[in-house]
């Protein structure tokens, strides 16, 4: 009888783990086997040099966007802040979120230290020369492109998908857009649970 308690105990202390299947429905899909993303030279909001290596150590959700962005970027920074204020202990301390900025011609370290933190202090804005983060997106399946008005001004036409980097620093899938916040953290929950075991 002990044994059954402690069992019952136990799996009660378990997150719920999707399957790959569950998890897709839920929006994120997962690679059978991660992708190695490759060494790559970029730059963060602080100035420090932006490298594969920082990827290495902890879980990354890297997104794709501008500080130019009229809807899909604050709205995407938004939810992941609060994703990232609903996560707790290690599972916050293991997660980061960056940005990577496909508009590398405006957003120099010091525009994107104004405009990432404001979502969340933690997180990181991430630029650099235009043929580093145009190899880098292509890495993880990520076309961007500019779009230019009539009167000369332009956006950019980006994926609004957010990566998700494992502790390898392999690219081992990505959430859907839009984000459910809901459904991504326990999808979050699910591959981080599953890659630990």
């Amino acid at each position: 009888m002990a044994v059954v308690v402690a069992s019952f105990v136990h799996r009660v202390g378990e997150p719920r783990v999707m399957s790959l299947a569950e998890s897709r429905i839920n929006g994120l899909f997962l690679f059978d086997t991660p992708r190695e993303v490759g060494s790559f030279s970029l730059i963060d909001h602080t100035g420090a040099p932006f490298t594969a290596d920082r990827l290495k150590g902890h879980w990354t959700l890297l997104f794709f966007g501008f500080t130019h962005c009229p809807d899909i970027c604050p709205t995407t920074l938004s939810d992941l802040a609060e994703l990232k204020q609903q996560l707790q202990g290690t599972e916050a301390d293991e997660t980061v979120v960056a940005m990577l900025s496909v508009d590398p011609a405006r957003d120099t370290p010091e525009r994107l230290s104004q405009y990432v933190p404001y979502f969340h202090p933690d997180f990181l804005g991430v630029t650099g020369a235009f043929e580093s983060i145009l190899s880098v997106t292509q890495r993880l399946n990520a076309p961007f492109r500019k779009v230019t008005a009539n009167d000369g001004s332009y956006q950019m036409e980006h994926s609004a998908n957010v990566a998700l980097m494992n502790p390898r620093g392999d690219y081992h899938g990505f959430f859907r857009a839009p984000l459910d916040i809901p459904k991504m953290r326990v999808t979050l929950r699910s591959a981080q649970y599953l890659w630990d075991h």
